[in-house]
């Protein structure tokens, strides 16, 4: 869907959001089936899909299979719905951050295969989740992190990709780390539902890191609680869609709003929400 006059962003999906769950899991990659979700996305007039990479079956992915950024490639072009980003969910069950020497040096060879498949696609950035059981929790986790990621960097630059951060700091905090690992292309994911969560202030999330924001998922969550419908909860999507053009921001908007275990209808009903939303937010 086209933002009106000037503004360039679109809007995409998680993927998984329009089919079935698959294996009865919240968010996955559909193994098996996930080509079919590029042609509802375009008959529902989406732009892109925000690819997943999970840990669970990883190896079937075709992020990481041979020849499979090919596949992706033919599902895109054949059904017009662009692949912009690339939410790396592996990394919170295999954290870059651990303590665990040996998975970090299997993590940094799955992050770089999958910079090779995100090269050959042109996506713009990986949002690297460092939340819930990979989140942050001490100094010296964030210390491990910004030490493994540094020298990352150069293959980040090299490739003109963003690696994009979601975490559950504090915006200070938050931008301490963006400061730390002192790369033109580290970045951040912005998760309105998560933030709204936690407590954040918008404005304060905005004034403290808002430049290098690349990838916004589009979430309603209860203040310290789980996903909700869109605009049933905490999230106060009219100050962060405000707060967003006035950055400007130029990215995606990824729909990750809550799901049921069919996903389609659920999401149209979301959508339509949103999109009205949208509409009055960046009228001419």
């Amino acid at each position: 869907m086209k933002q009106h006059g000037q503004h360039v962003n679109e809007i995409g999906v998680m993927q998984g959001r329009l089919l079935p769950k698959y294996n009865g899991r919240y968010q996955a990659h559909p193994v098996g089936y996930w080509e079919a979700e590029f042609l509802l996305a375009d008959a529902l007039g989406l732009d892109c899909i925000e690819f997943i990479l999970d840990f669970n079956e990883a190896a079937k992915n075709p992020l990481l299979r041979r020849n499979g950024s090919s596949q992706i490639g033919a599902v895109s072009k054949n059904s017009n719905v662009k692949v912009r980003t690339v939410c790396a969910d592996y990394f919170m069950e295999a954290p870059l951050h651990s303590d665990n020497f040996e998975q970090v040096d299997q993590s940094l060879k799955v992050l770089e295969k999958l910079l090779l498949s995100c090269c050959k696609l042109n996506i713009e950035s990986i949002v690297l989740p460092c939340v819930d059981q990979s989140n942050l929790k001490s100094p010296d986790e964030r210390r491990r992190l910004i030490s493994v990621l540094k020298p990352v960097m150069r293959e980040f630059k090299e490739k003109r990709i963003f690696l994009s951060l979601e975490t559950d700091l504090a915006p200070a905090a938050f931008a301490n780390l963006i400061d730390s690992i002192d790369s033109s292309w580290i970045a951040v994911n912005y998760d309105i539902g998560n933030s709204a969560a936690l407590g954040y202030d918008p404005k304060e999330e905005f004034d403290a890191y808002g430049e290098f924001i690349t990838d916004v998922h589009i979430k309603d969550r209860d203040f310290a609680g789980g996903p909700v419908i869109l605009g049933t909860g905490a999230a106060d999507f009219k100050l962060c869609l405000s707060e967003l053009n006035r950055i400007p921001y130029k990215g995606p908007y990824i729909m990750q709003a809550y799901r049921d275990d069919e996903g389609l209808q659920i999401f149209k009903e979301q959508f339509t929400w949103f999109q009205k939303l949208w509409r009055k937010t960046f009228a001419d």
